[in-house]
């Protein structure tokens, strides 16, 4: 009930042709993971990055390596 909080599973998602994005607010910090589309652009939101630990799940669930990754303000 507390304390303990659920593990998300990973969503399943297609990454053929997508690359893996952190987009970051320049106002806020906010960061946010997903997936892009390089053709068309469009961004799939995955996660919520607040911290170190949230991008390392971000990175296990997905199977992503961080030299992989790109960012965008």
């Amino acid at each position: 009930m507390f304390g303990r909080k659920k593990r998300q599973t990973a969503i399943p998602y297609d990454k053929t042709g997508k690359v893996p994005v952190i987009r970051s607010s320049i106002c806020t910090g906010e960061q946010v993971a997903g997936f892009k589309d390089p053709v068309s652009g469009k961004f799939q939101e995955l996660m919520l990055i607040r911290n170190d630990k949230d991008f390392q799940e971000f990175l296990e669930q997905y199977q992503v390596r961080e030299s992989d990754i790109q960012r965008e303000w």
